[in-house]
Parts: C-alpha cells; sequence; structure tokens
C-alpha cells in the first residue's frame, strides 16, 4: 500500500538536496546524527548529493542516556568515511541541566522538550559557524501526528524525508544498505531512560501509516477507515494524535490585515 520506487525516491531526493544547498549560496549541510534510521538515511542521502567533505555531523547525547545511539551513528560515520574534521561531538548534559535547574520537580516530558531544543540551538550555532545549512529528519509520520517538539527537532532549514512516511523510510534504508542493527531497533528520540516512539504514541508506525495514508491520501472517513479492516482503537488513538496535535500546524497564529 505504500511502497515506493526506491530509485526513484532516491534520485528525487539527491536533486532536491543539490538544489535547496545551490540556491543559498552555501555548500554544506550540519545533520544531528542520532543512530536512528531517519537521519541515518538522511547521511546516505546528503552524502552522495554533495560528497562527504561537505556534510558535517553533530552527535548532541545527553550525557550516559542512550549511549547506543552514539555508537550506531559511529557507525554511520565509519560506513560513509566523514573526515573526522567533521564531527562535532557535544555533550549537551550541562546546558540542559542548568536551564531545567530553575524547578526541582520537572516532568520527563518537559525536560524531553528542553533537550531537544537545546540540541536545536547547538546545530544552528554550528551551522553559522561553518556557513552550512541544517538538515532536518523528520517524516511525514512524525509531521502530521504532531510528533516532534516545535522550535526542537522540528527546526530545519531543509527536510529532505518529510514527504515519506515512517514505513517508507524504513524501505529506502534497506534499499540505501543502511545497517540492519539500526534499521530494526526501535526508534527513540532519546528524551528519557526506557523511552520509545511507539510506547509513547500508543501504536506502531505500521498501524499509524494505514490509518494516515487512509485519512490523508484516500480522504476516507473514520467509519470508512474501520471498514478497511483495522481496529477501532488503533484508529481511534491515532486520529486523537491529529486532533490534539493540529495546532502546532497553525501557529503561530497573527493579526493579518
Amino acid at each position: 500500500m505504500l511502497s515506493i520506487n526506491y530509485q526513484k525516491t532516491t534520485k528525487e531526493i539527491i536533486k532536491f538536496i543539490k538544489a535547496s544547498v545551490a540556491k543559498t549560496g552555501l555548500k554544506k549541510l550540519i545533520i544531528g546524527l542520532s543512530g536512528g534510521v531517519d537521519s541515518s538515511t538522511i547521511t546516505y542521502l546528503a552524502t552522495n548529493a554533495l560528497g562527504k567533505n561537505n556534510i558535517l555531523m553533530a552527535l548532541l547525547p545527553y550525557g550516559n542516556l542512550n549511549t547506543e545511539s552514539v555508537s550506531d551513528a559511529q557507525l554511520v560515520i565509519d560506513r560513509l568515511s566523514i573526515p573526522a574534521k567533521n564531527i562535532f561531538k557535544i555533550d549537551i548534559k550541562k546546558t540542559v541541566d542548568q536551564i531545567a535547574s530553575f524547578e526541582n520537580k520537572m516532568d520527563k516530558i518537559r525536560k524531553g522538550n528542553i533537550i531537544a531544543r537545546v540540541r536545536m540551538i547547538y546545530l544552528f550555532d554550528l551551522a553559522k559557524k561553518h556557513r552550512a545549512l541544517v538538515c532536518g529528519t523528520e517524516n511525514r509520520t512524525e509531521y502530521l501526528l504532531g510528533y516532534y517538539t516545535r522550535f526542537g527537532d522540528e527546526a530545519s532549514d531543509i527536510e529532505p524525508i518529510k514527504h515519506l512516511y515512517k514505513t517508507q523510510v524504513w524501505q529506502l534504508a534497506k534499499y540505501l544498505g543502511i545497517p540492519e542493527k539500526i534499521i530494526n531497533k526501535k526508534p527513540t528520540a532519546g528524551l528519557w531512560s526506557g523511552q520509545t516512539d511507539e510506547d509513547e504514541l500508543g501504536f506502531s508506525y505500521k498501524e499509524a501509516d494505514k490509518v494516515l495514508h487512509l485519512y490523508f491520501d484516500k480522504k476516507l472517513s473514520r467509519k470508512e477507515i474501520i471498514n478497511r479492516g483495522i481496529e477501532v482503537k488503533t484508529v481511534k488513538k491515532v486520529l486523537s494524535w491529529l486532533k490534539k496535535n493540529k495546532f502546532k500546524h497553525s501557529v503561530p497564529y497573527s493579526l493579518d490585515k
């Protein structure tokens, strides 16, 4: 249902990256490489488009939280032979903790948002220093669900895979030869211990993509989607995420005249 033409999609994205960077007069991209499938796939595509010397990698761990992401990111760097001078590893724990220290008992979602926004600050500062564009890693599933931190992981200059559903990103990753370890691991934003995307969402990306495809691309109603054999509770959960995060696609509101 959501299969893609791998070769065509790859060529389109590479062309898009080249054109987007060229129109700015810049030559480089900086990517926040988390070791996940989205940022890894984009790193492969961007390296193909611009060459390894024009790709900057930012590894921004929060202390010892999710150390696997750093080793997986290094795996991608090694596979693509990204030059060591293009790698920037910054532990953001001290910065985050200093910001979060104004309140003794901050819930994990608020602190997670601070982590995402601190990463954004470092990315854009490095981009300014090295005359690069910040390359986002958002996919269509996350965008439609509003599953992102505003002015955090949502902030970027270019979004190469925002038109692809998560399941399509996995397909493309396999085609590009992304390490199986990265493709098969549970997606996580690494914002708190044990956090996974699908546990937080309450459904799998595979389930979400089926509902989102039918709702947005096929323009089916809730009832029509359920009649396609998708569980009622899954449809309700997915559409509930759409409803509660709809405002993210509309703000900032302004008094237009």
